[in-house]
Parts: structure tokens; sequence; C-alpha cells
């Protein structure tokens, strides 16, 4: 029988050959191997989802709850390196194309049209928004570590699951907001992605100063540990965790920042205009 921690991993393996296969029609439909754009944005999703895989089985996950330092890096993984990745792969034709054209049809016609999907398209529209994706994002990283709800997460199988589902998804949707991943497209024009990127990082900026500089360990499940892989103290692991949440937290957000605005700066400003112009229309 199917356990919830077995879970993530088949859900990653049914995103794999589902992509897979939406690719190999798509190149059948064209006749020919798909453009070098359309490589790249595959090899950005495999790579998630190899990351993921990474974070939630193995060595990565067994060390987990001995180790908040290896905890935090399945945060990281998760949030900050594997969601900017699915964002800039756009597999969202991909992995809906497969499936029949029966049940594509059936799906879309119960999201958008039922009254019983009534309340759920309800509480996910503005989650599209930049600003309700800003404040999903943080409310969620900052919830997940406050010290009675980052214990629990370790004595329950399925809240660690749900938690791990959050980053994820919460990940996804404000690297949306940066990112154009089609047929998804931001509402934000060049400048502001970067002023966006720079403020939903903070929040996280700010909780890893926390961890990294507190003068006692903040969770008592891993306080408690009588002994640690490496024989360092709680408070030195507690020390760690913030390092990698602040380090390697960052590395995508900072890659982009960079990149964002050299383009920006180096485009040309009538074409800076009418993008404005188009983004504010749609």
């Amino acid at each position: 029988m199917l356990s919830i921690d077995q879970l993530p991993l088949l859900l990653v393996c049914l995103a794999f050959v589902l992509h897979v296969l939406g690719e190999r029609r798509a190149a059948r439909r064209l006749r020919r191997r798909r453009d070098a754009i359309a490589r790249w944005r595959a090899a950005s999703y495999y790579v998630a989802l190899a990351l993921i895989v990474v974070a939630l089985e193995g060595p990565v996950d067994d060390l987990a709850p001995k180790l908040l330092w290896v905890h935090m890096l399945q945060h990281v993984l998760l949030m900050a390196i594997a969601a900017p990745l699915i964002v800039l792969g756009a597999p969202w034709n991909s992995i809906w194309r497969p499936l029949p054209l029966g049940l594509r049809r059936g799906l879309a016609k119960t999201v958008v049209r039922s009254s019983a999907c009534a309340p759920l398209r309800a509480a996910v529209r503005p989650l599209g928004r930049p600003l309700w994706a800003w404040i999903a994002f943080n409310v969620d990283l900052l919830a997940w570590h406050i010290p009675a709800v980052y214990d629990l997460t370790l004595r329950s199988e399925a809240v660690h699951v749900l938690e791990h589902v959050t980053f994820l998804v919460f990940g996804v949707l404000v690297w949306a907001q940066m990112v154009d991943s089609p047929p998804l497209r931001s509402r934000l024009d060049s400048s502001q992605r970067v002023y966006y990127c720079v403020s939903a990082m903070v929040p996280g900026w700010v909780l890893s100063l926390v961890l990294a500089f507190a003068t006692q360990p903040l969770y008592s499940v891993y306080a408690n540990l009588t002994s640690r892989p490496g024989g360092i103290s709680a408070l030195a692991d507690q020390q760690l965790a913030g390092g990698i949440m602040l380090g390697l937290g960052s590395l995508a957000s900072t890659v982009y920042v960079f990149v964002a605005l050299y383009r920006w700066l180096g485009e040309d400003p009538a074409r800076r205009a009418a993008r404005r112009a188009s983004v504010e229309a749609s």
C-alpha cells in the first residue's frame, strides 16, 4: 500500500512521464525536433524534478530529522531552486497535452464552470496576482518556521509532506510573477520584477538572520536530540541552517536580479515603453 511519504516521489515520476510524452507529441505534430528554447525549458524542468527527488529522498531526507541545517537544505532546494527552475521550464502545456482529450475537456469544464469548484476558484484566483502571491509565499514561509509548527512537521509525516508541498507550490507562484512561463505571463514590467524579487526575499533574509544569531536553539525537537551526526551542538546546527537559508536560498534571486537589471538597462527605451503598455493592457 502506498504510504504518504512515498506520494511526492510518485507525483514527481508522473510529472516526468507526462512531460516526456507531451514533448514527444509536440515534436511529432511539428514533424521536427523541438527548437533550442523548448529543449532548454525541458532541461530546466527535469533538473527541478531531480532536485525535488534529492531533497525528499535518500541521504538528505534521512538526515533531516537529525540535523536542522539538512532540513533547511530541503526547504531551500524546493522553494528557492526547484521552484524557479519549474517556472523557467514552463511545463504546463507539455504535462497537459498527453492526457486524453475527453479527460482534458471534462476537467477544464469542471474547474471553470462547476458550482462545486466556485469556492476553489475564488480562493485560487487572487494567487495569480503579484501582491497575493507575495503574501502567500512569505506567510507560508514564516508560519512553517514558528517553533511549535516546525516541531510538529517532525512529528507528523502528513504535516511534513504538506509543508514541502506548500513550499514548492507557493515558490512557483511567486516566481511566476517574475519570469514568464508560457502560457502564463507576469503582470509586472521589467523594473517592477526586480523590486518584486528583492522584496519577496526580505522576510526570508530576516528569518535566516534570526536563526543565525539566536543565542539558544529555537526548535525543541532538535535541541533535545542526544546526539547529532558530526557531533555539532544544537546551536551550531541552527546557525548553519540560517547560513544555508541566507546563502543558498538567495542564489537564484541574486542571479535573477543581476540578469534582469542587465537586460532592462540594455533594452531599447521604445521597446521598453511598448512592453510596459502591453503589460498594462493585459
